[in-house]
Protein backbone atom coordinates (compact mmCIF):
# COMPACT_ATOMS: atom_id res chain seq x y z
CA UNK A 1 0.00 0.00 0.00
CA UNK A 2 2.75 2.40 0.66
CA UNK A 3 4.32 1.26 -2.59
CA UNK A 4 1.53 2.36 -4.61
CA UNK A 5 1.37 5.81 -2.47
CA UNK A 6 5.04 6.36 -3.22
CA UNK A 7 4.54 5.25 -6.81
CA UNK A 8 1.39 7.76 -7.32
CA UNK A 9 3.20 10.64 -6.03
CA UNK A 10 6.67 10.00 -7.64
CA UNK A 11 4.88 9.93 -10.70
CA UNK A 12 2.97 12.81 -10.62
CA UNK A 13 6.23 14.43 -9.71
CA UNK A 14 8.06 13.49 -12.19
CA UNK A 15 5.15 14.25 -14.94
CA UNK A 16 5.31 17.75 -13.26
CA UNK A 17 8.97 18.21 -13.62
CA UNK A 18 9.08 17.34 -17.13
CA UNK A 19 5.87 19.18 -18.11
CA UNK A 20 8.14 22.16 -16.61
CA UNK A 21 11.16 21.89 -17.64
CA UNK A 22 9.31 20.88 -21.49
CA UNK A 23 7.94 24.48 -21.25
CA UNK A 24 11.25 26.29 -20.26
CA UNK A 25 13.25 24.67 -22.75
CA UNK A 26 10.45 25.34 -25.79
CA UNK A 27 9.31 28.97 -24.64
CA UNK A 28 12.02 31.97 -25.69
CA UNK A 29 11.23 34.13 -22.49
CA UNK A 30 14.39 33.47 -20.50
CA UNK A 31 15.07 36.68 -20.39
CA UNK A 32 12.76 40.06 -21.11
CA UNK A 33 14.39 43.46 -22.00
CA UNK A 34 13.23 47.14 -23.23
CA UNK A 35 15.68 49.60 -24.99
CA UNK A 36 15.28 53.15 -25.08
CA UNK A 37 17.11 56.22 -26.11
CA UNK A 38 15.19 59.17 -25.18
CA UNK A 39 17.29 62.28 -23.89
CA UNK A 40 13.52 63.10 -21.98
CA UNK A 41 14.05 59.80 -19.54
CA UNK A 42 16.66 61.35 -17.08
CA UNK A 43 14.84 59.66 -14.30
CA UNK A 44 15.36 56.10 -15.91
CA UNK A 45 18.40 54.30 -14.47
CA UNK A 46 20.11 50.92 -15.56
CA UNK A 47 18.20 47.87 -13.39
CA UNK A 48 17.28 44.75 -13.13
CA UNK A 49 14.17 43.52 -12.08
CA UNK A 50 12.18 40.16 -11.26
CA UNK A 51 8.69 39.96 -12.99
CA UNK A 52 6.35 37.28 -14.26
CA UNK A 53 5.34 39.75 -17.19
CA UNK A 54 4.61 37.23 -20.29
CA UNK A 55 6.57 40.28 -22.51
CA UNK A 56 8.05 43.44 -22.04
CA UNK A 57 5.49 46.20 -22.17
CA UNK A 58 6.12 49.13 -25.25
CA UNK A 59 4.47 51.85 -26.54
CA UNK A 60 3.84 52.67 -30.28
CA UNK A 61 5.97 55.81 -30.88
CA UNK A 62 9.47 53.58 -32.02
CA UNK A 63 11.17 54.78 -28.66
CA UNK A 64 11.51 51.61 -26.97
CA UNK A 65 12.76 48.65 -28.32
CA UNK A 66 11.57 45.55 -26.58
CA UNK A 67 13.25 41.57 -27.32
CA UNK A 68 12.65 38.50 -25.53
CA UNK A 69 15.28 35.81 -25.86
CA UNK A 70 14.83 32.04 -24.99
CA UNK A 71 17.03 28.67 -26.35
CA UNK A 72 15.75 28.84 -29.51
CA UNK A 73 14.76 32.85 -30.89
CA UNK A 74 15.45 36.27 -29.83
CA UNK A 75 12.45 38.72 -30.85
CA UNK A 76 12.41 42.29 -31.49
CA UNK A 77 9.58 44.29 -31.13
CA UNK A 78 9.22 48.21 -31.63
CA UNK A 79 12.34 48.00 -34.54
CA UNK A 80 12.35 50.62 -37.00
CA UNK A 81 11.02 50.17 -40.53
CA UNK A 82 14.60 50.32 -41.96
CA UNK A 83 15.63 47.82 -39.14
CA UNK A 84 13.91 45.23 -41.03
CA UNK A 85 14.90 46.34 -44.23
CA UNK A 86 18.55 46.01 -43.16
CA UNK A 87 18.52 42.74 -42.04
CA UNK A 88 16.79 40.33 -44.61
CA UNK A 89 19.28 38.56 -45.29
CA UNK A 90 19.48 37.22 -42.09
CA UNK A 91 15.47 37.53 -40.85
CA UNK A 92 13.71 34.35 -39.44
CA UNK A 93 10.58 35.13 -38.66
CA UNK A 94 9.04 38.08 -39.38
CA UNK A 95 5.19 39.35 -38.83
CA UNK A 96 4.12 42.40 -40.42
CA UNK A 97 1.33 42.62 -38.06
CA UNK A 98 3.28 42.96 -34.79
CA UNK A 99 6.54 44.13 -36.29
CA UNK A 100 8.27 41.21 -34.75
CA UNK A 101 11.50 40.36 -35.91
CA UNK A 102 13.00 37.04 -34.50
CA UNK A 103 16.79 35.80 -35.06
CA UNK A 104 18.03 32.23 -34.39
CA UNK A 105 19.10 32.52 -30.28
CA UNK A 106 22.47 30.99 -30.94
CA UNK A 107 23.91 33.97 -33.07
CA UNK A 108 23.52 36.48 -29.99
CA UNK A 109 25.76 36.31 -26.70
CA UNK A 110 23.78 39.56 -26.41
CA UNK A 111 20.39 40.56 -27.61
CA UNK A 112 21.02 43.49 -30.46
CA UNK A 113 18.78 44.09 -33.54
CA UNK A 114 21.38 42.68 -36.15
CA UNK A 115 24.23 40.46 -35.92
CA UNK A 116 27.70 41.19 -34.52
CA UNK A 117 30.63 42.42 -36.62
CA UNK A 118 32.98 41.81 -33.63
CA UNK A 119 33.55 38.40 -33.14
CA UNK A 120 36.99 38.26 -31.15
CA UNK A 121 35.04 40.32 -27.81
CA UNK A 122 32.11 37.72 -28.06
CA UNK A 123 34.26 34.66 -27.71
CA UNK A 124 33.59 34.41 -24.15
CA UNK A 125 30.28 35.14 -24.31
CA UNK A 126 29.88 32.29 -27.25
CA UNK A 127 31.70 30.03 -25.11
CA UNK A 128 29.62 30.94 -21.83
CA UNK A 129 25.82 30.55 -23.80
CA UNK A 130 27.48 27.54 -25.51
CA UNK A 131 27.41 25.62 -22.24
CA UNK A 132 23.77 27.13 -21.36
CA UNK A 133 22.40 25.60 -23.97
CA UNK A 134 24.57 22.06 -23.25
CA UNK A 135 23.65 21.94 -20.10
CA UNK A 136 19.42 22.58 -21.06
CA UNK A 137 19.66 20.20 -23.88
CA UNK A 138 21.16 17.18 -21.30
CA UNK A 139 18.27 18.21 -18.78
CA UNK A 140 15.59 17.82 -21.72
CA UNK A 141 17.11 14.43 -22.54
CA UNK A 142 17.57 13.18 -19.31
CA UNK A 143 14.18 14.43 -18.01
CA UNK A 144 12.94 12.70 -21.43
CA UNK A 145 14.81 8.70 -21.20
CA UNK A 146 13.82 9.02 -17.24
CA UNK A 147 10.69 9.33 -18.06
CA UNK A 148 10.52 6.23 -20.82
CA UNK A 149 12.70 4.10 -17.86
CA UNK A 150 9.82 4.65 -15.55
CA UNK A 151 7.08 3.73 -17.54
CA UNK A 152 9.18 0.26 -18.69
CA UNK A 153 9.71 -0.10 -15.06
CA UNK A 154 5.98 -0.17 -13.89
CA UNK A 155 4.81 -3.47 -15.73
CA UNK A 156 7.81 -5.14 -14.58
CA UNK A 157 8.15 -3.59 -11.19
CA UNK A 158 12.22 -3.57 -12.08
CA UNK A 159 14.13 -1.90 -9.19
CA UNK A 160 17.13 -1.82 -11.97
CA UNK A 161 14.80 0.53 -14.14
CA UNK A 162 13.45 2.48 -11.49
CA UNK A 163 16.63 3.60 -10.46
CA UNK A 164 17.99 4.24 -13.66
CA UNK A 165 14.89 6.48 -13.70
CA UNK A 166 15.65 7.97 -10.54
CA UNK A 167 18.99 8.58 -11.30
CA UNK A 168 17.82 10.41 -14.69
CA UNK A 169 15.45 12.74 -13.04
CA UNK A 170 18.30 14.09 -10.42
CA UNK A 171 20.81 14.49 -13.54
CA UNK A 172 17.82 16.47 -14.96
CA UNK A 173 17.45 18.67 -12.06
CA UNK A 174 21.21 19.13 -11.64
CA UNK A 175 22.05 20.22 -15.51
CA UNK A 176 18.66 22.68 -15.23
CA UNK A 177 19.68 24.15 -11.86
CA UNK A 178 23.03 24.68 -13.54
CA UNK A 179 21.32 26.47 -16.10
CA UNK A 180 19.53 28.41 -13.94
CA UNK A 181 22.44 29.33 -12.27
CA UNK A 182 24.66 30.15 -15.04
CA UNK A 183 21.31 32.71 -16.23
CA UNK A 184 21.91 34.21 -13.07
CA UNK A 185 25.49 34.86 -12.86
CA UNK A 186 25.47 36.33 -16.50
CA UNK A 187 22.92 39.31 -15.63
CA UNK A 188 24.09 39.39 -12.17
CA UNK A 189 27.60 39.13 -12.08
CA UNK A 190 29.31 39.02 -15.07
CA UNK A 191 30.14 42.35 -16.86
CA UNK A 192 28.33 41.80 -20.20
CA UNK A 193 25.19 43.43 -19.41
CA UNK A 194 27.24 47.02 -18.41
CA UNK A 195 29.33 46.54 -21.08
CA UNK A 196 26.61 46.23 -23.43
CA UNK A 197 25.06 49.12 -22.37
CA UNK A 198 28.27 51.32 -22.39
CA UNK A 199 29.15 50.06 -25.88
CA UNK A 200 25.35 51.45 -27.15
CA UNK A 201 25.93 54.78 -25.03
CA UNK A 202 29.58 55.50 -26.77
CA UNK A 203 28.15 54.41 -30.23
CA UNK A 204 24.64 54.87 -30.81
CA UNK A 205 23.21 57.04 -28.08
CA UNK A 206 24.18 58.29 -24.89
CA UNK A 207 21.19 58.12 -23.37
CA UNK A 208 20.49 54.46 -24.11
CA UNK A 209 18.92 52.89 -20.95
CA UNK A 210 17.95 49.05 -20.54
CA UNK A 211 15.88 47.42 -18.68
CA UNK A 212 16.01 43.43 -17.80
CA UNK A 213 13.58 41.25 -16.28
CA UNK A 214 13.40 37.56 -15.83
CA UNK A 215 11.00 35.75 -18.19
CA UNK A 216 7.96 32.67 -17.54
CA UNK A 217 10.83 30.83 -19.47
CA UNK A 218 13.04 31.63 -16.33
CA UNK A 219 10.20 30.80 -13.44
CA UNK A 220 9.38 27.49 -15.05
CA UNK A 221 12.81 26.44 -14.64
CA UNK A 222 13.07 25.93 -10.57
CA UNK A 223 9.67 24.68 -10.08
CA UNK A 224 10.68 22.23 -12.62
CA UNK A 225 14.29 21.24 -10.55
CA UNK A 226 12.39 20.63 -7.60
CA UNK A 227 10.20 18.16 -8.84
CA UNK A 228 12.52 16.83 -10.73
CA UNK A 229 14.80 16.31 -7.89
CA UNK A 230 11.71 14.92 -5.61
CA UNK A 231 10.43 12.52 -8.27
CA UNK A 232 14.07 11.45 -8.51
CA UNK A 233 14.51 10.89 -5.00
CA UNK A 234 11.46 8.75 -4.58
CA UNK A 235 12.10 6.68 -7.59
CA UNK A 236 15.60 6.27 -5.99
CA UNK A 237 13.95 4.87 -2.70
CA UNK A 238 11.07 2.89 -4.75
CA UNK A 239 13.70 0.78 -6.47
CA UNK A 240 15.52 0.08 -3.44
CA UNK A 241 11.78 -0.85 -1.85
CA UNK A 242 11.44 -3.14 -4.40
CA UNK A 243 14.89 -4.67 -4.61
CA UNK A 244 14.78 -5.54 -0.65
CA UNK A 245 11.10 -7.11 -1.30
CA UNK A 246 11.69 -9.27 -3.99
Amino acid sequence: MKLSVALCFAGVFGALAAAFIFLSFGTDYWLLASETCDPENKESKDSLTITLAVDVVHDQSGKIVSFHYGFFWICFSGLPPDAFLNHTGTISSWEKSSAKLCYPGYLFPFPEPGPTNSTTKDNTAIIYGGFWRIFMLISVAAVTLGGFLIICAAPFASHCLYKAGGGLFLTSGFFMLCAVVMHVVWLQVLDVVQTFINEQRATHCPDFTLNLSYGLSFVFAPIGIFFALLAGLLFLLIGRTVKIHH
